[in-house]
């Protein structure tokens, strides 16, 4: 995905934890912050503590959606996603994508990885790997500082 392009719908989930959600339930109101991560992903686990931490301090100013994205057959099982995702404290929505139709759409091939959407669901800002919830912290305040001083 390119930076200002809108946010794809969120269809072809192959199942929805923690609640579903929609493109129009999460754009107009507030930023969102979309998270792809896999059961396999050692970085993924490690960085959830932060993404966990970021999604508790931002819960009335941003949306968090979590996109379980599979990187081999052994990720696709829906018994073992919902346990780690219970194990690493993720209650954010979380779509399952084991088909690729979500990952595909945002043209993504890493996890972890992020996306910024602005309040009016263009993206803002993208990044990929565990170590940059700094700057991530930083891009998502740029989004709400500017939506604060627009009201």
């Amino acid at each position: 995905m390119k930076l200002r392009q809108p946010m794809p719908e969120l269809t072809g989930a192959t199942a929805w934890l923690n609640g579903e959600v929609t493109r129009e339930q999460l754009v107009g109101e507030k930023p969102t912050l979309i998270h792809f991560w896999s059961i396999s992903c050692h970085l993924c686990k490690e960085a959830m503590p932060d993404v966990n931490n970021f999604r508790d301090q931002y819960k009335d100013e941003l949306n968090v959606v979590a996109v379980h994205m599979p990187r081999s057959e052994n990720d696709v099982d829906l018994e073992e996603i919902t346990k780690v995702a219970a194990e690493h404290d993720i209650t954010q929505p979380i779509f399952v994508d084991s088909e690729l139709k979500l990952t595909d759409a945002f043209e993504n091939q890493y996890v972890p990885a992020y996306f910024v959407f602005d309040k009016d669901g263009q993206l803002r800002h993208m990044q990929a790997g565990g170590s940059g919830m700094k700057m991530l912290e930083k891009r998502v305040n740029r989004v709400l500082d500017e939506m604060r001083n627009a009201e």
